[in-house]
């Protein structure tokens, strides 16, 4: 096996990385990467971006939000997060995840961590998870990763993650609520993150790193990934499945009911109902066809007109709260 360093803590760069190595870097052996991201939301390959993350909340915290291209659930990541990537030659079963698994456990177990296989897809201790895991496939070669939750935010990963999905209906992967725990709790040694990665290096290296080191050229290619694909609304929200949203609330100037279709990011269908006394006659649905869904496009629509001409006595903020709360 060979080792490929990273210390990047970017999540689109990360992302890059893993792709490049899994459909580019041709080596002969496997390769396992060590990695952090800064504060992050990972949503899966199939999900629905928008239904996955808390995104007030997300935009007031500055986390990012990324999209894997491996299937699953949304992840949270933070410097208390370490991530490992296995890409191999398919010499393991890409259907048996449990065998994928064992290499990780065991190097968890040989630290005094009671881990082991849960599910279709998790690594947990005492039934509360500490790490999921997904796959991807490219030709003859099988990527293996994972999130393992060693001291991470606990309070933020609910927060950012908390889901609407009453007012949300759509054809993508929903994340599944589970009990978590960090890792950290169960270790009898006081050791920080970088201490776990350097016994993770030890455990899969017990003969010495071998390690591979990339040229500038392919570091180039990664970061064009990143630049062209990883890091574009395009693909982070752009991607997601069609959806509907419906929600209604009531002010003291009137009610306000929003109905949306959304497709590949964009509104294409928008219907607005309401008692509200509003000053124009402006056709409120055509004013959203066509824009993103998303708060900073939406308000700046809003924002093109005085308040009360379009909504009478409610204010665009408001507005925006019948979009997306």
């Amino acid at each position: 096996m060979i080792y490929i360093e990273n210390t990047s803590l970017d999540p689109f760069l990360n992302l890059a990385y893993e792709e490049y190595i899994l459909k580019s870097l041709n080596l002969d052996e496997d390769c396992l990467m060590l990695w952090r991201n800064d504060n992050s939301i990972i949503v899966g390959k199939h999900q629905n971006t928008i239904e996955e993350i808390n995104e007030e909340y997300v935009k007031e915290k500055h986390i990012k939000v990324a999209r894997r291209i491996t299937g699953g659930g949304a992840v949270y990541h933070d410097l208390g997060n370490l991530n490992f990537s296995f890409i191999l030659r398919k010499n393991v079963s890409a259907s048996d995840m449990h065998k994928l698994g064992i290499p990780m456990v065991n190097a968890l177990k040989k630290i005094g961590i009671d881990a082991e296989l849960s599910g279709r897809n998790d690594i947990t201790i005492d039934g509360k998870k500490v790490s999921g895991t997904a796959k991807a496939i490219h030709k003859d070669k099988l990527l293996y990763h994972g999130a393992i939750l060693f001291n991470s935010n606990m309070e933020v990963l609910s927060k950012a993650l908390r889901v609407k999905q009453n007012k949300i209906e759509s054809k993508g992967i929903k994340s599944v609520s589970s009990r978590v725990a960090n890792i950290k709790d169960y270790l009898k040694e006081d050791i920080d993150i970088l201490e776990f990665k350097e016994i993770l290096k030890d455990y899969f290296f017990p003969d010495g790193l071998k390690e591979y080191h990339l040229s500038d050229a392919e570091l180039s290619e990664i970061k064009s990934l990143r630049d062209n694909k990883f890091s574009t609304w395009e693909y982070i929200y752009g991607s997601s499945p069609k959806f509907n949203f419906k929600n209604s609330k009531r002010f003291p100037a009137g009610e306000v009911e929003v109905f949306l279709l959304v497709e590949h990011g964009f509104i294409t269908k928008c219907n607005i109902y309401g008692d509200f006394l509003g000053e124009s006659n402006i056709d409120l649905n055509e004013l959203f066809i066509g824009k993103k869904y998303e708060r900073d496009e939406i308000l700046n629509v809003l924002n093109q007109f005085k308040e009360k001409q379009l909504f009478g006595d409610i204010s665009n903020e408001e507005i925006l709260g019948c979009f997306f709360d």
